[in-house]
C-alpha cells in the first residue's frame, strides 16, 4: 500500500492543506471526527481521491486493562466513515488506577511510555490483538516520544518493536522526530534502533518539529522541522523506502508557504537518502521479528498474559501518573528532576487544551486564568476528558470563593451553569443566558 506524501489535517489549516500541492494523503485526529459525519474539507479531499487515516490518540494500547470497547468501536466507526486502509493508535498508556489497584482512575491526558519489559509486552501484545479483531482494517501502532525512562528495562526500543510484530503482525507507524526526542532526552540511538526494528512493517513515518530547552527536548508539533529530524528521515530512508511519510503541526500553524517549504524539505531529504545504501553488516535488523502478515494480523495462536502480569503492570504504571498528576511520592529508580519536567509538561498541556475546548474560560478569567489553573492542577488529577476537566475547574475556582471581582464570579457562575447540566440549555435559554452574560459585563 503506497501512501506517498501527507500532511496532519487539522482544522486551523483546513484551507491550507486543501491548497498543497502534492499532497497524497491527510492524517486526521479520530477522537476529534464526529462518528457520523465528516468536516467538509475532508469531505472534499477525498472527493478528489485523497486517503484520510484516522490517528487514535486515546485507547492507551500500552495500559494495564484492555482497551474499552466503547473506544474501539468509535475509532472503527471513523474507519469505516473514511474508508480508510489502515488506523493508527500509539505504544502507550494514557490513563491508570481503577478496579485492577483499587484506586481512583486518572487520566494523563498526554502519551506516556509503557516499560521497555516482557511484562508490558505481554500486556501490550494482548492489548493489540483485542484491538486488532475489533477493526475493520489493519492497525499501525506508533513509538511515542518520551521525558523519562522506566528503571529495569529489558529490551531496546527497536527489541521491543520487533517482538511487538512478531507476536502480532501489526504494523508499525515510526516518528522520526520521537527518535531524535529520545535521543537527547534519553540518549538513545536512532540508527541502532532502526537497526533493530522490522522496517519491512513500516506503514508509514511522521516528521515533526520540536525544540530543545535546558537540556531537554519537547516534542512540540508547534516548531519547523529541524536538521537533526531530517538527519533521522535520511537514516530511515537509507534502510527502507516506506510507503508514505506524513507531516504533523499541531499548533503555531504557519502560513501555507511555509508548510510547503517543510514538505519540499522532507522530498529532498527522502531523494537523497534514496541513493545511500547502509553496509549490510550495519544496516542488518539485529531483532527477531519476521515480516508482518500482509493484513496486519498474527499468523500464530497467541498465549494467554501470564496471571498478575496486568496487575504488576497496572500498580506500576499507577505510581508513575499518581506522581506525575497528583503529587505523590516519585517511584524508586526513576529521575526526580525529569519526572518534575514531565509533570509540569503534562500541567501546561492540560490548560492549553482546556483554553482551546472552553475558550471562555481565559475570556471570563484573563491573565489569572493560567496561573489558576496551573495551581489547580497541581492537586487535582483529571479523572475524564478535558471538557470535564474544564468544568471541573471551575467549579474549584468558584467553592474556594474566586474570582475577586463579583461580575467576573457571575460569569463564571453562568458559564458553569450552562454547561454542567445533564443536557446543553435549549435555545431560548441559551438567548436569555447570553443577553443576561451581556448585562453582567456591563
Amino acid at each position: 500500500m503506497k501512501l506517498g506524501i501527507g500532511i496532519g489535517w487539522r482544522p486551523e489549516i483546513a484551507d491550507e492543506v486543501e491548497a498543497l500541492a502534492g499532497i497524497d494523503w491527510v492524517e486526521a485526529v479520530a477522537e476529534n471526527l464526529c462518528a457520523d459525519h465528516l468536516p467538509d474539507s475532508l469531505v472534499r479531499l477525498r472527493e478528489r481521491g485523497v486517503t484520510v487515516v484516522p490517528h487514535g490518540v486515546a485507547l492507551g494500547l500500552g495500559g494495564a486493562d484492555r482497551p474499552d470497547p466503547g473506544r474501539l468501536a468509535a475509532l472503527a466507526a471513523r474507519a469505516e466513515l473514511l474508508g480508510t486502509p489502515l488506523v493508527t493508535e500509539h505504544i502507550a498508556f494514557v490513563r491508570a488506577g481503577g478496579p485492577l489497584t483499587a484506586s481512583p482512575r486518572l487520566e494523563a491526558g498526554h502519551l506516556l511510555p509503557v516499560p521497555r519489559t516482557w511484562d508490558a509486552l505481554d500486556v501490550l501484545c494482548e492489548n493489540v490483538r483485542i484491538a486488532q479483531d475489533s477493526l475493520p482494517v489493519p492497525l499501525a501502532l506508533e513509538n511515542i516520544a518520551a521525558l523519562i525512562s522506566w528503571p529495569g528495562e529489558e529490551l531496546t526500543e527497536g527489541q521491543f518493536l520487533a517482538e511487538l510484530v512478531e507476536r502480532t503482525g501489526v504494523r508499525l507507524l515510526i516518528d522520526v522526530a520521537n527518535l531524535h526526542t529520545n535521543h537527547v532526552n534519553l540518549g538513545q540511538d536512532p540508527a541502532k534502533a532502526l537497526d533493530e526494528l522490522p522496517v519491512e512493517a513500516i506503514a508509514y513515518v511522521h516528521v515533526a518539529g520540536g525544540v530543545e530547552k535546558n537540556g531537554v527536548w519537547h516534542d512540540t508539533h508547534a516548531h519547523p522541522v529541524s536538521a537533526p529530524v531530517l538527519e533521522v528521515l535520511a537514516e530511515l530512508r537509507s534502510r527502507v523506502d516506506p510507503p508514505g511519510v506524513l507531516l504533523e503541526r499541531d499548533d503555531a500553524f504557519p502560513p501555507g508557504a511555509e508548510l510547503a517549504g517543510e514538505l519540499d524539505a522532507i522530498r529532498a531529504t527522502l531523494r537523497r537518502a534514496a541513493t545511500v545504501r547502509v553496509p549490510a553488516a550495519a544496516g542488518e535488523r539485529t531483532g527477531t521479528a519476521a515480516p508482518a502478515p500482509a493484513d496486519g494480523r498474527a499468523a500464530a495462536e497467541p498465549e494467554p498474559v501470564p496471571a498478575g502480569t496486568r496487575d504488576r503492570t497496572a500498580v506500576a504504571q499507577t505510581a508513575l501518573l499518581s506522581a506525575l498528576v497528583a503529587g505523590t511520592p516519585a517511584p524508586e529508580g526513576f529521575d526526580h528532576r525529569r519526572l518534575r519536567v514531565q509533570s509540569r509538561a503534562l500541567a501546561a498541556k492540560r490548560a492549553d487544551v482546556v483554553a482551546k475546548v472552553a475558550p471562555e474560560l481565559p475570556e471570563i478569567l484573563g491573565d489569572g486564568y493560567r496561573a489558576a489553573f496551573l495551581a489547580y492542577a497541581g492537586s487535582r488529577p483529571m479523572s475524564g476528558g478535558y471538557r470535564r476537566d474544564a468544568l471541573d475547574f471551575a467549579e474549584h475556582v468558584l467553592i474556594a470563593g474566586g474570582p475577586a471581582d463579583p461580575a467576573v464570579r457571575r460569569r463564571l457562575t453562568y458559564w458553569w451553569q450552562d454547561r454542567s447540566g445533564a443536557r446543553p440549555p435549549g435555545r431560548t435559554t441559551r438567548l436569555v443566558r447570553a443577553a443576561r452574560a451581556v448585562l453582567v459585563g456591563k
